[in-house]
């Protein structure tokens, strides 16, 4: 879904005129304003054919004009940048635990959020849930901000019925997801389009659109939710695989604590954290119904935190001997106190593990936090309209 490929260079002849537009609008993006002849250094478009297309980008709403810069060589510039009311996009996360929708503005901003925690996800419930909360933010919106709505794009894991045992249902009542098409049940309620995708991918994604995934060229991206995902990008790109399952982390092999193979999943998910809660006769609930309900489990997260820091680390380094990656970035479902405890403590198992012949990645919090999955669904319909998903350096703007 994410694998929009497209090279960073502009082309000057076919049908060009939706890629330019798109390379325009995911350059200015990538770095906050820029000039026409910054654009035109990174593209090697004319000024000419710049001017037209920023123009009509303008004139749609897209772009709006920033300060004058004055004291250079030469003519003054103008820098160009996003407007936040230029597009708009809904994303829906579906979680083991809970569901979030949010209503995003063109430049990552969150306008509105709605949340709903449950013991288990259902599709009836999942899909009423997305009916009542998109016809409730759309009523609070201007009719012009409605129109400028790009689609809704859905998170989720993939094969939900396969979580069965992982988080409490009754058997057989996750089997009902084989069947399921949340897409088709959604797509005629509404006036844009609906949009699936892997909800660690569709969290990398939105690392890479609004967070500081665009520093870095190729980077493992790994989500801590109830269970643990992950995502690829490859060559300043989001890479999905041929069936949608890079960066699937959660399958990576591990010895378990009672010294049998296991699964990455098995051992370094917030499923985890939650049994250990229970076990020591604890309700749980909160760290799924409110974002900030992990405030009152600090000694139950900094033990699982050492337990699970190693395994991140073995399989770091295990991606790393495969795909050279420059950077791992590590977020979750947490608050971002959490998160940096975790990414210390991997950084120290990190450094225990023997690297040799490798090159050690930069471990590096992710900036979109909580919200990612949902934050990242929201941006497939922005990755579909408007923007591309393989830029040039950052440096390239000179």
């Amino acid at each position: 879904m994410l694998r929009l490929n497209a090279s960073g260079r502009g082309s000057k002849q076919g049908d060009v005129r939706a890629h330019n537009e798109r390379l325009l609008l995911s350059l200015i993006r990538q770095h906050g304003s820029l000039t026409k002849a910054e654009i035109s250094r990174i593209t090697g478009l004319s000024a000419q054919a710049i001017s037209v297309i920023m123009r009509r980008l303008e004139e749609d709403g897209l772009l709006h004009r920033g300060n004058v810069l004055r004291g250079k060589i030469g003519q003054p510039s103008t820098p160009m940048a996003l407007a936040e009311n230029g597009a708009f996009s809904l994303g829906i996360k579906i979680g083991r635990r809970s569901v979030e929708l949010v209503l995003i503005d063109f430049v990552g901003n969150v306008r509105n959020s709605l949340r709903e925690a449950y013991a288990w996800p259902m599709p009836d419930a999942i899909i009423n849930f997305t009916r009542r909360g998109v016809a409730k933010i759309m009523s609070e919106m201007a009719p012009t901000e409605r129109e400028r709505i790009a689609g809704l794009g859905i998170a989720s894991p993939f094969e939900l019925w396969q979580w069965e045992g992982g988080i409490g249902s009754p058997s057989g009542a996750m089997d009902v997801w084989r069947s399921a098409d949340l897409v088709q049940s959604l797509d005629s309620d509404f006036p844009f389009p609906v949009y699936l995708q892997n909800d660690a991918t569709a969290a990398c994604g939105a690392e890479f659109v609004f967070g500081r995934g665009h520093e870095f060229s190729n980077y493992l991206y790994l989500f801590i939710g109830f269970f643990i995902g992950g995502g690829v990008v490859l060559n300043g790109g989001v890479y999905t695989g041929p069936t949608g399952n890079a960066g699937a982390i959660g399958s990576f092999p591990v010895i378990g604590q009672d010294g049998k193979a296991a699964q990455l999943i098995d051992v370094a998910s917030a499923a985890n954290l939650e049994a250990r809660i229970r076990a020591a006769g604890v309700d749980p609930s909160p760290m799924w119904k409110q974002p900030d309900g992990w405030a009152g489990f600090d000694a139950f997260i900094d033990d699982w935190i050492i337990d699970i820091a190693p395994h991140l680390a073995n399989a770091i380094v295990g991606s790393c001997a495969v795909i050279d990656f420059s950077a791992v970035f590590i977020d979750g479902g947490f608050p971002a106190n959490v998160r940096s405890k975790l990414v210390k403590a991997t950084r120290i198992a990190l450094a225990k593990l023997n690297l040799q012949g490798l090159n050690p990645p930069e471990l590096i919090e992710g900036t979109v936090g909580n919200q990612a999955r949902a934050i990242g669904g929201a941006c497939l319909p922005f990755f579909d309209k408007y923007l591309l998903s393989s830029m040039p350096a950052l440096n390239d703007a000179g």
